[in-house]
């Protein structure tokens, strides 16, 4: 089992940085795709980004390419996005995600957290 916490989230103004962690629990973490979503209210649970076990592979929606960067430390069993040049369009519940395999369908995804809220001003 694996139990998941956000952290970071706030409210903070256009064109300035932000970065979320999400804490870990459980000896699956190191093998585990790790990912994150956000949703607006009233949207569909939106992918923005994932990573492999090792790091050493991630991907992004087209959105947020360049900005956002999706990172691990498996030693801390933490995954972080780090979110640079934020919009208005950004303002969600952000969520993290554990799961066997990467995938941009949150359908797939065996584990959450329970999000934290990132608003971005205008």
């Amino acid at each position: 089992q694996v139990q998941l916490v956000e952290s970071g989230g706030g409210l903070v103004q256009a064109g300035t940085s932000l970065r979320l962690s999400c804490a870990a629990s459980g000896r699956t973490f190191s093998s585990s795709s790790m990912g994150w979503f956000r949703q607006a209210p009233g949207k569909e649970r939106e992918f923005v980004a994932v990573i492999n076990w090792s790091g050493g592979s991630t991907f992004y929606t087209d959105s947020v390419k360049g900005r956002f960067t999706i990172s691990r430390d498996n030693a801390r069993n933490t995954v972080y996005l780090q979110m640079n040049s934020l919009k208005p369009e950004d303002t969600a519940l952000y969520y993290c995600a554990a799961g066997r395999v990467p995938s941009s369908d949150p359908v797939v995804w065996d584990y959450w957290g329970q999000g934290t809220q990132v608003t971005v001003s205008s």
